[in-house]
């Protein structure tokens, strides 16, 4: 038996056929031959078979007998029928009642067979294929569901409210109270804030907290997109409905069905296009670019906006209506620099995760480094704060993440306040201001070594100290390490 080629059985009562058969087949076909049905049930009950060719008029049973046999106990293998004659009735009856893949007529020419057992062995391994398929599918799919539900339940309690990272007096405190009232309701919420603030994340938190959490979360960035573009992808598009719309295309609002859908900058959207989005949320349905047809959506809306909409309405670039439509409740994210108590347990989060993602074990953050990191604005609020631990964590070196590591204007924010005299100050305060800001960037470069900044500017240590003092500022002291807000180390 040659491995790994299709098996034919040929049932023929002429000898001399069988073997016209086999020389025309056998070199792509494994060949077995019988002459009466009892030979062929006997072959197919010792070898698997793919195909079965049958003579049709034989001496004790038809072909058509032969298959309807090899229908009820291999229903899996492919049944031809091969005869001289054209009667209808034979013909009628392979196919009805034995199910007969082709019917072909003598005499037969060798490449016109060769080619219809070629197909009938494709067929034979495709349905096998999608049976194993199938079957592999059915045995999968109390483990599938299981793997769903639990990957569900893991994105769950990634999002969960009780994880956004906050202190107990902190301004997100209050913020998550009231999420955490609005998100069971089915109802628009308004995110405002300035960017970086993390207003998708709350808007995850909302969905993955309210009874849609099972169903789709889909984000569009409005601003991201012309008014054509956008509203291709929110309502989708026939084929031709626009130049490059090769192909018919779902809108967010169908994927989002039954779950919620972010529109994040919403404020940037234009007035044209404000008018097409408020009539989704009035009438429940849209109609798709190039199609006549309305398609109706259960959807709920979370919009985001570091505008203000309000002044925007007002002004008269955004609509009113719309504005009401989505505020239902409006809730607005403090920036960074309005909760400095956060940043602590925030760095400190950013630093476990990213460290991990990056493949870098680090202790935590050395002396003075989460002072400078609390005094500094961020005006690019939490997305600036992790990247700059990103970069702290790829160009230090050690388990601990140093003052020096830190960008300059972050590490030299810890002293600004102290530094800058108060408005209506004499000559003296600024004359001491610009001192003290001298010296303390002049021991931060020699990383609060005092021999040395005294060395660089021309003073002796005791002179350095005396100076430190009358200016207020920490006098350091041998053997503390490295210097904290408003101090400065020792040699």
């Amino acid at each position: 038996m040659t491995i790994g080629l299709p098996t034919v059985l040929v049932v023929d009562d002429e000898v001399r056929s069988q073997e016209a058969l086999r020389r025309t087949l056998e070199e792509d076909f494994e060949v077995h031959t019988a002459s009466s049905a009892a030979e062929a049930r006997a072959v197919m009950e010792r070898e698997t078979v793919h195909i079965v060719l049958t003579d049709q008029r034989m001496p004790e049973v038809s072909g058509v007998e032969v298959l309807k046999q090899v229908r009820e106990l291999w229903p899996e293998t492919v049944r031809i029928i091969i005869s001289g004659y054209t009667d209808s009735e034979d013909i009628i009856a392979g196919i009805n009642e034995a199910g007969i893949y082709q019917y072909l007529l003598k005499p037969w020419h060798p490449d016109q067979l060769l080619l219809t057992l070629k197909r009938a062995a494709e067929l034979q391994r495709l349905e096998q294929e999608n049976r194993r398929l199938a079957l592999e599918l059915r045995t999968a799919e109390p483990a599938l569901r299981r793997q769903v539900e639990a990957t569900r339940a893991r994105v769950k309690q990634a999002f969960d409210l009780a994880n956004i990272v906050r202190a107990a007096d902190s301004p997100l405190s209050r913020l998550c109270e009231m999420v955490t009232r609005a998100a069971g309701f089915d109802i628009s919420i308004l995110l405002t804030g300035e960017s970086g603030t993390g207003k998708e994340l709350l808007a995850r938190a909302i969905h993955y907290a309210s009874p849609r959490s099972d169903k789709p979360f889909v984000v569009e960035n409005c601003g991201a997109l012309p008014d054509t573009l956008l509203e291709s992808e929110l309502f989708g598009h026939k084929k031709g409905a626009y130049t490059g719309a090769y192909e018919d295309r779902t809108g967010l609002f169908q994927q989002a069905h039954g779950g919620t859908l972010f529109l994040d900058e919403i404020g940037e959207t234009s007035p044209a296009f404000q008018v097409k989005l408020l009539r989704v949320l009035q009438e429940g349905e849209f109609r798709p670019l190039g199609n006549n047809r309305s398609v109706s959506v259960d959807v709920r809306i979370i919009a985001a906006t570091n505008r203000d909409l309000e002044a925007e309405v007002k002004a008269g670039r955004f609509r009113e209506d719309l504005f009401y439509r989505l505020a239902t409740v409006p809730l607005r994210l403090p920036a960074l620099r309005e909760r400095p108590m956060d940043i602590p347990l925030l760095a400190r989060a950013i630093l476990d995760k990213d460290g991990a993602a990056l493949g870098r074990v680090v202790k935590g953050f050395g002396p003075g480094v989460l002072d400078s990191l609390s005094a500094y604005a961020w005006p690019g609020n939490v997305r600036e704060l992790q990247n700059e631990i990103r970069r702290m964590l790829v160009l230090s070196d050690g388990n601990m993440l140093n003052a020096e590591a830190l960008a300059p204007h972050i590490r030299h924010a810890g002293l600004a306040d102290i530094l800058t005299p108060e408005a209506g100050a004499g000559l003296r305060d600024h004359v001491d201001a610009l001192e003290a800001k001298l010296l303390s960037e002049t021991l931060s470069r020699h990383r609060g070594n005092v021999s040395r900044a005294a060395q660089e500017l021309g003073l002796s240590r005791l002179g350095l100290r005396n100076k430190l003092a009358r200016l207020g500022m920490n006098v350091p002291v041998r053997g503390k390490g490295r210097p904290g807000r408003g101090e400065i180390g020792d040699e």
